[in-house]
């Protein structure tokens, strides 16, 4: 047999596989969280969050024409551009398996067919085990950078893997200046590749050292992290910092144009590397030659960053951090936007400033850069070695976790044993066996025993952990997020790391090397905080990436164990047999099902819900990334209402966003935002302080505008380092309303012109001002009603500036109306039945959502919380209290009939007894039946398990979550009562008796 040929058949073979499934599987449109902002901005060439994604956007791009025009197949062609980059992970994750199993079974390269079989299985079981493994296959069939990273770090181990194999070869670095293009290219698509090159620098000393020393293992280590904060902060920020500081010399000490140093120091640059090149041929320093043209290829793989240079230059939709010049080019390579966390020394929670130190940078302005404050760097009373507590915002967490006091700071040893059990337990270790011993379920988990844990499927094991696995109900067993492994992929990559460390024990340790940067070093690095918004598995996709290796190697455990009882050949047959069982054939039949996206279509629908609320030319106002990423998606790749104008708040708040507000984008009209770009520059009101002035009466928005970009010193303050700023005086507010413009602008409904006021008046929320709050005054001061204004539904309050009793529920938004409150209805949420009926039945989508046999965690947090009750439950609240049935039956059917087969939460269950009244009501009597007993069912199984675990755990109470069952029991038990539904009534007072009972509430 060939063994190369065999090796190259059977590696595009489990590649072509892998691929399949992935395109079987993959997302039709876009998905939550960036992947609307990756595609938007891959099919414009725009630029995305820092620190940007270039050559993954470009690559994306050449994806996007297979569409041939459709705009509605755009995103699947991108999302099958991940598919293929995970398929080709699977290639190389193949060949690295074979390449390290070779050295050890076939050393000579002469092995038997026997032999290779051996081999070329192992290859199969770890490539298509990782294929099916949760967290890749998430991230393999969406448009996301971590496809294409992933394939980054793979080819790269295996690039090395081949130098080491033709090191003695005359022409073998050629293996490593492909490395350094890779690593180059890697940079813009994600900086994690970077993590392999500590593992790289022990794979070179191990090949070309003859006396192996612990010493030298440390030092070519140690070289190794000096590599990549070479490359991390050297090349990719100081580099660039260097040359914003030579321009900066240029332009503002000689006087030259813009741009000038930054061709000087090219120059250079390319002068020293030229220049270093021919020495290292004229002197025959041949390491030095490497290092030279390493440097070289790493700079021509990140030259891809050149696109966001020219691309900001245009008058593009998205343009994060507006990248156009040096030093905003540098802000947005260093994520300037972004806090940076302790690593190694820094402060705990509970610490006080002692000292703020100034940090600046400079903004170009017409004639020169100036100097600005940029954010400023504190030193606090108390530090401590390893910080891991130290977010202000998560006190109360810290200190419930760890049972602290409220007057008891952390110690190092409290750090210590955070970092263990959240950190490095809840934050690593539960990801790592959710995808090699099972998965509990897909919702989030918060350190419950009943929400996001791993297990194993062995119902005693699982039990002592995590309790009331006996009272489990036939809907929770049947989950398809329910995903049980019983350890065996576990067992299988543990099996082939002890065969690894008994037969190559440095191959071993480069892997296990590989395993540690990729993980537990992501985890020390990111030093997260507690209450993520999101799991954060997939940024440790790169250590099951490693462990899969291992998987692989499992194969030759199994052997060593099967001939110790049969033959040779059969024994190599069964334990192929049993391992790719175990593993690919496990996973696969596991994860099939709540990995499978291809029907999925809630996200888009939630997006053109949101557009289509609007009317023509509106303004919208959203704030992070579920409420904007979706939304820019449908406008800029589907030409879906253009003419609506996405204001993201959490940008508005940066001075570059504003400018971009000032300029018409697609068929959207500029902002109507009338001062001087000057006056928002950076560095220049950044943010303002409220001083109460003490102002008796309501002041005029305008007015208070002006006083806040007044440049007087009669309408500032001094601070205490001697600098003037702009207040905000009162934070009484008043908006005049011309009646005559909001009557011909049909900003209120008819019947509702009687409440329009003289004025607005509202109290500002808030003790300072951003460029966000200034920006949005200054709408309201200028707009006059001409464009309508909308508030996305998951704006939080305190973004809403205190104009809370102003806005009315449309459905998916709120708009700003002006109107009293008190003078239309007594509810708490103004609420415009009428148009949100309209919506309803007319304009709204809803997919699929009742066919789904999962309901991903994401779409329904969505559902349950905005949709459940921002869109239905306020439009049949309002229409059965104006008393109009047709109309709230119309809503209440389309309600039960798009809602999701199984309920998954008390709160669902709980706001789904308002449907039920209303079918009841509407003497919809079958289907209020079916839903009252759909969701009876579901109080009765959860609070039963609940029970459960409460007993074998000793765990507390979950109270929120036992006062919604009981409230829903209520609930349930009026309306059956109202309904005259005694079988039902009956059925809901012994349950409601029954638990009240257990958890000693009678």
């Amino acid at each position: 047999m060939n063994y190369a040929k065999i090796n190259n058949l059977v590696g595009w073979l489990c590649g072509a596989v892998a691929t399949m499934v992935y395109i079987a599987t993959a997302d039709t449109f876009t998905s939550w969280w960036d992947t609307g902002e990756f595609i938007a901005s891959a099919y414009k060439l725009e630029i995305v969050h820092q620190p940007g994604a270039p050559l993954f956007l470009m690559l994306q791009n050449l994806f996007s024409n297979f569409a041939f025009g459709d705009t509605t197949r755009i995103a699947f062609w991108m999302n099958i551009g991940s598919a293929i980059c995970s398929g080709l992970t699977i290639v190389f994750l193949f060949w690295t398996i074979t390449a390290l199993a070779r050295k050890i079974i076939d050393k000579k390269g002469n092995g038997t067919n026997w032999h290779i079989l051996q081999i070329m299985g192992a290859g199969m079981v770890g490539a298509l085990a990782y294929s099916f493994t949760d967290t890749f296959w998430y991230s393999a069939v969406e448009s996301e950078v971590y496809a294409m990273s992933s394939l980054c770090t793979a080819v790269v181990f295996w690039l090395v893997l081949k130098w080491e194999r033709r090191a003695h070869e005359p022409d073998a670095n050629k293996w490593l200046l492909m490395i350094a293009y890779v690593m180059g290219l890697s940079i813009g698509v994600h900086l994690l590749n970077l993590l392999t090159i500590p593992a790289l620098a022990l794979v070179i000393y191990f090949r070309k050292t003859e006396q192996i020393t612990w010493k030298g293992i440390l030092k070519s280590l140690g070289l190794g992290i000096l590599i990549l904060a070479f490359i991390l902060w050297g090349l990719v920020q100081y580099m660039v910092k260097s040359a914003a500081y030579v321009d900066l010399f240029f332009v503002n000490t000689l006087g030259l144009p813009f741009g000038s140093g930054i061709v000087i120091f090219m120059a250079f640059i390319l002068g020293a590397l030229i220049f270093g090149v021919v020495y290292s041929i004229r002197r025959t320093k041949p390491i030095l030659n490497v290092v030279v043209l390493g440097i070289c290829f790493v700079l021509v793989g990140f030259s891809s960053y050149s696109m966001l240079l020219i691309r900001a230059q245009t008058n593009i939709s998205l343009n994060n951090n507006g990248p156009d010049n040096v030093f905003s080019f540098l802000g947005y390579l260093s994520r300037e936007q972004y806090a940076s966390e302790p690593l190694l020394k820094g402060s705990s929670f509970d610490a006080k400033v002692k000292e703020a130190q100034t940090q600046y940078t400079y903004r170009k302005d017409e004639n020169g850069y100036t100097k600005i404050e940029t954010n400023r760097k504190y030193t606090y009373d108390k530090e401590t070695l390893f910080p891991r507590m130290y977010s202000e915002k998560h006190t109360a967490y810290y200190q419930h976790y760890l049972n602290l006091n409220p007057t008891q700071s952390p110690t190092f040893a409290d750090n210590l044993n955070f970092f263990f059990s959240y950190q490095l337990n809840d934050m690593y270790m539960r990801y790592f066996m959710w995808n090699f011993a099972g998965r509990q379920n897909d919702k989030q988990g918060h350190g419950t025993y009943t929400e996001g844990n791993w297990l194993s499927g062995i119902n005693f094991l699982d039990n002592a952990r995590l309790g009331g696995q006996e009272a489990l109900s036939p809907s929770m067993q049947s989950d398809p997020s329910r995903n049980n492994y019983f350890f065996l992929p576990l067992l299988l990559g543990i099996m082939g790391l002890l065969w690894h460390i008994k037969r190559r024990k440095q191959d071993a340790l480069i892997v296990a090397l590989l395993f540690f940067f990729t993980g537990i070093a992501i985890v020390i690095y990111l030093n997260q905080t507690p209450m993520q918004p999101r799991e954060r598995d997939y940024a440790y996709a790169g250590s099951f990436y490693v462990f899969a290796i291992w998987i692989g190697l499992g194969v030759f455990g199994m052997i060593d164990i099967m001939k110790r009882k049969i033959m040779l050949i059969p024994a190599s047959l069964l334990s192929l047999a049993i391992c790719l069982a175990v593993g690919p054939g496990l996973l696969i039949t596991e994860n099939w099902d709540d990995h499978n996206r291809a029907d999925r279509a809630m996200t888009r629908e939630v997006a053109f819900n949101y557009l289509t609320s609007c009317e023509p030319n509106a303004i919208l106002f959203t704030y992070a990334d579920n409420d904007t990423f979706p939304l820019w998606y449908l406008q800029e790749v589907e030409g879906i209402r253009t003419d609506v104008r996405i204001v993201n708040l959490s940008y508005l708040q940066s001075d570059w966003y504003v400018k971009q507000s000032m300029q018409d984008i697609n068929e959207a009209k500029r902002l109507p935002l009338n001062f001087e770009v000057s006056k928002i520059a950076k560095g220049v009101r950044d943010g303002l302080p409220v001083v109460d002035m003490n102002i008796e009466t309501h002041t005029d928005v305008r007015t208070l505008v002006d006083i806040m970009l007044s440049d007087n010193r009669n309408n500032q303050i001094q601070m205490q380092n001697g600098e003037y700023v702009n207040i905000l005086p009162t934070k009484k507010i008043q908006l005049p309303i011309d009646k005559d413009s909001v009557i011909r602008n049909k900003v209120v409904p008819k019947d509702w012109e009687k409440a329009i006021p003289d004025h607005m008046e509202w109290i500002y929320n808030k003790d300072y001002v951003s460029r966000a709050e200034l920006c949005m005054m200054e709408i309201l001061a200028n707009n006059n009603w001409e464009r309508p204004i909308y508030f996305g539904m998951m704006l939080p309050e305190e973004s809403l500036m205190g104009l809370d009793k102003y806005l009315v529920s449309e459905g998916f938004v709120y708009r700003l109306m002006p109107v009293e409150l008190n003078q239309i209805s007594d509810e708490i949420t103004l609420i415009n039945s009428d148009t949100l009926h309209r919506n309803i039945t007319q304009k709204y989508r809803w997919g699929n959502i009742h066919t789904l046999e999962h309901f991903d965690p994401d779409s329904n947090f969505m559902y349950e919380n905005f949709i459940l009750s921002n869109v239905f439950l306020n439009s049949l609240t309002s229409l059965m209290t104006e008393n109009k049935f047709d109309k709230a039956k119309e809503v209440a059917l389309i309600a039960y009939d798009n809602m999701p087969k199984k309920v998954s939460s008390m709160k669902q269950a709980y706001l789904n007894s308002v449907i039920v009244d209303t079918l009841y009501k509407t003497k919809e009597l079958e289907k209020a039946r079916l839903l009252t007993g759909k969701n009876l069912r579901f109080v009765d199984e959860e609070m039963n398990y609940n029970y459960a675990v409460m007993q074998d755990k000793n765990a507390a109470l979950d109270g929120r979550g036992l006062r919604l069952a009981f409230a829903s029991l209520d609930n349930y038990q009026k309306i059956l009562s109202d309904a005259d539904d005694e079988e039902l009534l009956a059925a809901t007072v012994a349950l409601n008796d029954k638990y009240k009972k257990i958890y000693h509430l009678q």
